[in-house]
């Protein structure tokens, strides 16, 4: 009998997604969805940069693209922010399928989850607590908008801006994103609790739902809420301090008025993508700061990008145990496990050899700074849509470049390696020996 190999959950999950964004991309090209006509290239990449909820833009929204083709990128970005598999799992519940182990299998590498149990569960919480939180948030901008814009048009930006910050797409129907808006406090907070809850991590906002009691709570629950908030307030204040006399920024406002602003653009490149400050007015020392954010991204199992903030913390803590000459690893009383360490080491190594490789190919072909080139690059990468004006001048090789980076940001750099890489067991044990490091 013949052995016919099955598509592994990590290439299932590469396919799915392509063929998504094709779809999408067909649906954007055709005459009903644009005023005029666009590239099918430019098509494809807002395709893409709204399945991956990047927000990364070539063409303006707003303009470009009719009432149709602005609802299939909404319907591209809550597909590609909640997890399409989330929606086909359910959809197949519903159809009275029996879900075996091998969709259960597609939910764990979609989810982001360590271990299939309860991965349907968590599917089921996952999509009523958005859409849930996404209707308490359409409600509250429509009073702030309706009176404003009117009826029509206010409640369809309270709902292309609630679905495009939960998701952390930062795609928005104004040219200048959201800077008309940047003394509103409404919007403000509105729009940040939307990409912070939806970036923290659905994982870590039911563990909050279930357990009452802090000491209760998971490891990766504490130290995303120490971690969100740790960084939030630093990253507030280098903006604040780098940027108060920038008269292209914060430097006109009040002092009140830069705090506000600079939480904004401080918590936006946690994979949100929007802005309330001209982006590439800011300062060189904001800009590859803001860089490093966005490179960091949000939490796991989330709607935003990045190698993620554990990642992060896990490897900058192991650097200090080697300081120390420490073993383990300890946080809030418990140690990191060897392999969790291995892992954030592997993923950080891919996302910047990705990095690399996509800022070198467009160093060739587009005519910019460094800076602009790498900033661009990560955002892309960190699937966060802030933009130094780059993306609308980009070359078509420079286009196709970032769709594929937007593409492996979205899914995670380990999913493409274990899509192609072979898995083959240690079945054979060898002697330790060290080699000289350092």
């Amino acid at each position: 009998m013949r052995y016919v190999h099955k598509p592994e959950p990590p290439q299932i999950l590469i396919l799915v997604f392509t063929v998504s964004i094709l779809i999408g991309s067909i649906l954007l090209a055709v005459p009903i969805a644009t005023h005029g006509s666009i590239h099918y290239t430019d098509a494809l990449f807002t395709a893409t940069s709204a399945m991956t909820v990047t927000g990364l833009a070539v063409v303006d929204t707003g303009e470009a693209f009719t009432l149709f083709g602005q609802v299939v990128i909404l319907a591209l970005i809550q597909l590609g922010g909640l997890g399409i598999m989330t929606f086909a799992i359910l959809i197949y519940m519903a159809l009275g399928k029996k879900i075996g182990i091998r969709q259960r299998l597609l939910m764990k590498q979609a989810l982001n989850q360590s271990a299939i149990g309860g991965v349907v569960a968590l599917a089921k919480k996952l999509l009523f607590f958005s859409l849930s939180v996404e209707v308490v948030a359409i409600i509250i901008l429509s009073v702030r908008w309706v009176p404003e814009l009117g009826w029509s048009s206010g409640l369809y930006a309270s709902v292309f801006h609630a679905i495009s910050a939960f998701n952390n797409a930062g795609f928005s129907i104004w040219s200048d994103s959201l800077s008309g808006y940047v003394f509103d406090p409404v919007i403000n907070i509105v729009i940040s609790l939307l990409f912070i809850i939806g970036g923290i991590g659905f994982t870590v906002v039911f563990d909050l739902w279930q357990k009452k009691e802090f000491r209760h709570l998971s490891l990766h629950t504490k130290v995303m809420l120490f971690g969100t908030l740790l960084i939030n307030v630093f990253s507030m204040l280098v903006i604040f301090v780098l940027e108060y006399n920038n008269p292209d920024t914060l430097g006109f406002m009040s002092s009140s008025q830069k705090l506000a602003a600079a939480y904004f653009q401080a918590v936006t490149p946690r994979t949100a993508g929007f802005n309330t400050i001209d982006t590439a007015s800011m300062e060189e020392a904001s800009l590859f700061y803001t860089i490093t954010l966005m490179f960091i991204g949000g939490g796991s199992a989330s709607t935003a990008g990045g190698i993620k903030l554990t990642t992060a913390l896990a490897i900058l803590l192991s650097t200090v145990a080697v300081f120390k000459s420490k073993e383990n690893i300890v946080l809030f009383q418990r140690n990191l496990r060897p392999y969790t360490i291995m892992r954030a080491l592997a993923l950080t190594v891919v996302s910047m050899a990705v990095v690399v490789v996509t800022v070198f190919i467009l160093e060739i072909t587009e005519n910019v700074s460094f800076l602009t080139i790498l900033f661009e690059c990560v955002s892309a990468f960190g699937t966060v849509g802030l933009s130094m004006g780059l993306t609308t001048e980009l070359t078509i090789v420079g286009k196709s470049v970032l769709i594929l980076t937007m593409l492996i940001g979205k899914l995670g750099p380990l999913t493409f390696a274990f899509a192609f890489a072979s898995h083959t067991p240690d079945l054979v044990k060898y002697p330790k020996e060290d080699v000289m490091t350092g």
